[in-house]
């Protein structure tokens, strides 16, 4: 087994395309969460007020 390939640090497994991939699919799921969030609070704000 070689001592260097693509992969980045300990234990992920990932070559930096992959890691590019998958924090892109992370971070689109993360702004789609909090958008739909921050809808439902607004709209439960405007519902019945909490402060």
């Amino acid at each position: 087994m070689s001592d260097h390939d693509d992969r980045f640090g300990l234990r992920t497994y990932l070559t930096p395309e992959e890691a590019k991939e998958f924090h892109k699919l992370f971070m689109s799921s993360f702004v789609g969460f909090t958008a739909v969030a921050v809808v439902a609070h607004v709209l439960v704000w405007m519902w019945k007020p909490w402060l």
